[in-house]
């Protein structure tokens, strides 16, 4: 968890940049979640790479924003603590998916209480259509906007027909995707030091 990162970064000394990785899918063999785990193992040295499961928190609800359930105080912290946000997500009718859209919520609520402000961020997606969730990334960054994310418009990574490029773990098996999902995390890496270098992050 990033929060740990944190404490090894008391610890050590070390300054490690830290990415606060996040799946739009509950599926237990999700295309989204192994790509995520596939850039975990692509990040360069200095940098590490931390997935946060989404499926557990519960529905979003206005009555309790500011006193929330302790998962989402934490999932609140691990947003705030991290140097930059990957989300990865499925389309699901020309959207983002409820799960997704129901962290966000939680992250940004309440308004004097959003977890999101100035984070850069980047957004990826597999999707066993031809489109690659091109429909679910444009909603997300419109979504963004409204959290005052710094999101990284180029390059940009969509899977499409998933199915021929993963085994049945899954795991990313296509050697061409791997190798622009590397690229990917490398532009991250270098948006994020862009925005810190400018004064403008969170």
């Amino acid at each position: 968890m990033v929060t740990q990162v944190l404490e090894r970064r008391k610890e050590t000394g070390e300054k490690p940049m830290i990415i606060l990785g996040i799946s739009g899918s509950a599926r237990k063999k999700s295309y989204n979640t192994a790509l995520l785990r596939e850039a975990k193992e692509l990040v360069p040295p200095g940098v590490e790479l931390e997935i946060f499961g989404i499926s557990d928190l519960p529905m979003f609800n206005q009555d309790v924003e500011t006193s929330p359930p302790d998962l989402v105080r934490r999932f609140k912290d691990e947003i705030r603590s991290a140097d930059a946000v990957l989300f990865s997500t499925p389309e699901h009718n020309y959207s983002v998916t409820a799960l997704l859209k129901n962290a966000i919520e939680w992250g940004n609520r309440p308004p004097t209480d959003n977890s999101w402000d100035g984070k850069p961020a980047a957004v990826m997606s597999a999707s066993t259509s031809m489109r690659g969730g091109a429909r679910a990334q444009l909603q997300l960054r419109q979504i963004m906007i409204d959290l005052n994310m710094y999101a990284m418009n180029q390059p940009q990574l969509l899977v499409a027909e998933a199915r021929g490029k993963f085994d049945s773990e899954p795991k990313l098996t296509d050697d061409k995707v791997r190798a622009r999902l590397r690229d990917f995390v490398m532009a991250l890496v270098d948006w994020t030091k862009r925005m810190q270098s400018s004064g403008i992050s969170a």
